[in-house]
């Protein structure tokens, strides 16, 4: 069985059956577009993947991530995911103590950011059995940051339409796919879509984040609105979600978690057809 997302609105006519491989012929106003393919192949083979919603500890200050853990404290979570984008050294020093006096078992994910290293990753992995960390593009210019540790990163590609020289998917584990970034890409025809959709196949699609996104301005949302915010999931390639899914806004883990109930239907409604 061969499964396949559909069409979107105004190419419905435009599958072609080749062999047990649906391809997507474009109509002539979009057959130029960098974007115009994206639609396309087989996502799943028939096989689903199934997926875990993570809450998040995420922040750009002290009393952003002291008050996600306590709400962790009172609510007795023990999985959450982190994201360390918007704390520099001295304040991941305190995260990490207050994280090791906290009732968390374990950390699915991290996002890591330039100034981190071995040391940050040795941490979360020793204490919290993290086994995925994403990078962004630039990031490869200093992958030796990381050395000893590729195979438990994954890249999250941006949508500034220029894909960074050093990259080279191979030397570590595969995506993290930014599914609110992956839409703006889409919607601004930039080149990580096209990108990341000549990898499917190739390369190893095992996490994401997961936020909101606006249609009229064409970028993510950080601080979710409302549950429309999330809609756009359901039009994205299959292939694209992965395993872990960490949850990247900045509300108190309480929303979050209502947000979750919702994308668990959401999700496992679009996934399973």
């Amino acid at each position: 069985m061969i499964t396949r997302n559909a069409a979107p609105a105004g190419l419905k006519n435009s599958w072609l059956e080749l062999g047990n491989s649906p391809v997507l012929t474009p109509p002539a106003a979009l057959a130029n577009s960098k974007a115009a393919f994206l639609f396309g192949p087989v996502w799943y083979n028939g096989v689903m993947k199934n997926f875990t919603i993570y809450p998040s500890v995420t922040g750009v200050a002290n009393a952003d991530w002291q008050d996600k853990l306590k709400e962790i404290s009172q609510l007795g979570l023990e999985e959450v995911a982190v994201f360390l984008t918007g704390f520099d050294k001295k304040e991941r020093d305190h995260l990490y103590k207050f994280l090791l006096e906290s009732k968390i078992k374990k950390i699915p994910f991290v996002h890591l950011r330039h100034d981190t290293d071995q040391d940050d990753i040795r941490f979360f992995n020793q204490n919290f059995h993290t086994q995925r960390f994403n990078i962004h593009e630039e990031h490869f210019e200093t992958l030796d940051r990381w050395q000893g540790y590729w195979d438990k990163i994954y890249l999250e590609p941006d949508f500034n339409d220029e894909i960074d020289k050093d990259i080279d998917i191979k030397e570590i584990a595969g995506f993290c796919i930014d599914l609110a970034h992956f839409k703006c890409a889409i919607a601004r025809g930039v080149e990580e879509a096209a990108f990341v959709f000549l990898k499917r196949g190739q390369a190893n699609f095992a996490c994401n984040h997961l936020n909101g996104y606006d249609p009229e301005t064409q970028t993510d949302k950080h601080v979710v609105d409302g549950l429309k915010d999330f809609d756009y999931l359901t039009t994205l390639p299959k292939y694209l979600f992965g395993q872990i899914i960490a949850l990247e806004v900045y509300q108190p883990i309480k929303k979050q978690l209502k947000f979750i109930e919702y994308l668990n239907k959401l999700l496992g409604d679009y996934l399973e057809n």
